[in-house]
């Protein structure tokens, strides 16, 4: 069987789930935001991650979703680890600038965002999509360094789930890119990097291109492996992202089971 194929077969990301319950006036209590801890269990094992809930969230409308998978160095089992580094540092700085909810899962040491966590990382959206309004639409997918090669790997697995994928300063499979002709893609490394080579980032910037795809490529000349701060503090990228929504075609496929 193909690698990633199962996932595409599973009921994840489609959000055509059921009505969250606040939605349908069942829970009254004050919706709790900020950043939750939270659980999912698959294959009899739990698995912590954290869910960041705008302070002006309602249930009253469809929110944009943003998966965050962080690198190597946040990796654990605690549930908080991740929070620290990238994205969820840049809206604890400024979350006016994030008027989205952030799905924060956490690989296991010693594994990458492959196998059984990249499956993880679907099953925290789908039970996010359970518990909160989400947009459908704008389901955008970002990470860093480790996180940076799992947007990719995991867009190319299922390109029509999301609206806009920014990986960052990431590595991937030039193979792939085909996969990724239809999905907008913002990209960024630094020139200076000493952990993953800029060439990685110019490879598939330049593989998807060929491919007929749509890519915004930032390579910062003295930028080294953390350029994920000038990326998530970057208003222009903010805008960028929450412009993208997920083409017709892609919806259609996806109610009929394409």
């Amino acid at each position: 069987m193909p690698y990633f194929s199962w996932i595409a077969c599973m009921p994840v990301l489609t959000l055509s789930l059921a009505t969250p319950a606040q939605e349908n006036g069942e829970r009254s209590s004050p919706i709790a935001t900020g950043f939750l801890y939270k659980t999912v269990t698959f294959d009899k094992r739990e698995y912590a991650y954290c869910v960041f809930v705008p302070p002006k969230y309602t249930p009253k409308k469809a929110w944009p979703v943003i998966l965050f998978l962080h690198g190597s160095g946040e990796r654990g089992q605690d549930g908080f680890r991740q929070t620290e580094v990238g994205l969820p540092q840049a809206i604890r700085r400024n979350h006016n600038r994030v008027p989205a909810i952030v799905v924060m899962p956490q690989c296991r040491r010693g594994q990458t965002w492959t196998g059984d966590m990249a499956r993880l990382a679907l099953q925290c959206v789908e039970k996010t999509s359970r518990e909160y309004r989400l947009d459908k639409d704008r389901i955008y997918l970002t990470g860093l360094s480790l996180g940076g090669a799992g947007t990719w790997t995991i867009a190319a697995a299922l390109p029509e789930r999301f609206a806009a994928i920014a990986p960052i300063c990431g590595f991937g499979d030039v193979r792939d890119a085909p996969k990724l002709a239809g999905v907008p893609v913002w990209c960024a490394h630094g020139a200076l990097d000493d952990r993953v080579p800029v060439e990685r980032s110019r490879e598939m910037v330049a593989a998807v291109r060929a491919a007929g795809g749509d890519v915004t490529y930032k390579e910062l000349p003295r930028g080294k492996h953390n350029v994920w701060k000038a990326t998530y503090n970057d208003q222009e990228f903010w805008r960028w992202l929450f412009a993208q929504k997920r083409p017709t075609g892609d919806r259609e496929r996806e109610r009929s089971g394409g």
